[in-house]
């Protein structure tokens, strides 16, 4: 018996989601007194798959051939369930990503496992197996009880603290039998924008809305995201007007993100940008309007202009790092 992870990675760099998910795998497979295995697939080096076993893997799988170099959600699915077989797993752990959201559900079905989308915290294993997800648009949890004997979990970016729980690094080769019936449905192209924080994963979000006036304001918007190491979002009118990328749309129809931080500027708060925002830890926000709605889900409010307010968090910002550079 095992507890099967599956270690997401970008042009061969593990995600820190993927580092969330093996810490995580490796808590309920000390609950149940069984190993930790990590699953890798694509072109990773050796040095990147050892820092597997820094957060509790004790074994990792690495599957690197020509077939599954391009992400394959069919192809990728079938994998991990192979894995999970070989590896006699009760529990598979994946985050809850772009690409996660399609994979779990697939394992979930090819294994025949109950299967939990956005966990929150550690299986409560006292009486059963109940997991904790988020419910309603992150307005309320729901505990969910699996009661089959292999259970799929989801896990919610930045929901899990990354651990490090140091294994000896036992990494081997994985060689599955892929279907070509796998491979029907293909992705020809995935873009991604380098040289910023990915959305989904940023810790930090400063976001902005209508209140913003144009696009040619963005600036203030960029220059405070970079000096918290933040990821830039906004709201559906603002991407609707294209102001900024859709890739950057927030809420109910766009991402969903969950933060340590999200700073919300012109944003009124609509119902369907709250639904994408209110699983942040902190939410801070920046209006004019002190009758916004977004004020009362807010845990910090500055009424203000935000064209008089960002620019003096800014410098605030700015002399707090060189005082303490």
């Amino acid at each position: 018996m095992s507890v099967l992870v599956y270690a997401e990675n970008s042009n061969g760099k593990f995600k820190k989601s993927s580092f969330e998910a093996v810490s995580y795998g490796f808590s309920i497979a000390q609950q149940m007194g069984v190993p930790c295995v990590a699953i890798s697939i694509g072109d990773v080096s050796n040095d990147e798959l050892t820092k597997l076993a820094q957060y509790g893997a004790a074994k990792v799988l690495t599957v690197n051939n020509d077939q599954m170099k391009a992400f394959v959600n069919q192809a990728y699915g079938s994998v991990i369930a192979e894995a999970a077989k070989t590896e006699g797993s009760k529990v598979v752990v994946l985050s809850s990503s772009f690409s996660g959201k399609g994979l779990a559900p697939r394992v979930a079905v090819k294994l025949e496992a109950g299967y939990v989308d956005g966990a929150v915290s550690l299986p409560d294993m006292s009486a059963g197996f109940t997991v904790r997800k988020g419910a309603f648009s992150g307005k309320a949890f729901a505990d969910v009880t699996l009661t089959s004997d292999i259970k799929v979990i989801a896990l919610m970016p930045n929901s899990y603290k990354v651990v490090e729980n140091a294994q000896a690094a036992n990494i081997s080769a994985f060689a599955p039998s892929i279907s070509n019936n796998d491979f029907k449905t293909m992705i020809k192209e995935i873009v991604r924008a380098a040289d910023k924080v990915s959305l989904p994963e940023a810790e930090i979000v400063v976001s902005g809305g209508r209140g913003l006036k144009g696009p040619e304001n963005w600036g203030m918007v960029e220059e405070l995201a970079n000096l918290l190491g933040a990821a830039t979002a906004c709201s559906k009118p603002v991407s609707d007007a294209h102001w900024r990328p859709h890739s950057e749309h927030v809420g109910q129809t766009g991402i969903a993100v969950s933060p340590n931080l999200y700073i919300a500027i012109g944003i009124s708060g609509a119902i369907q940008h709250l639904a994408g925002v209110s699983s942040s830890k902190v939410i801070v926000v920046i209006n004019k309007d002190p009758e916004a709605p977004f004020f009362k889900a807010a845990d910090y409010g500055i009424v203000g202009d935000a064209f008089e307010v960002v620019p003096k968090l800014i410098e605030a910002i700015k002399e707090f790092k060189s005082v303490n550079a």
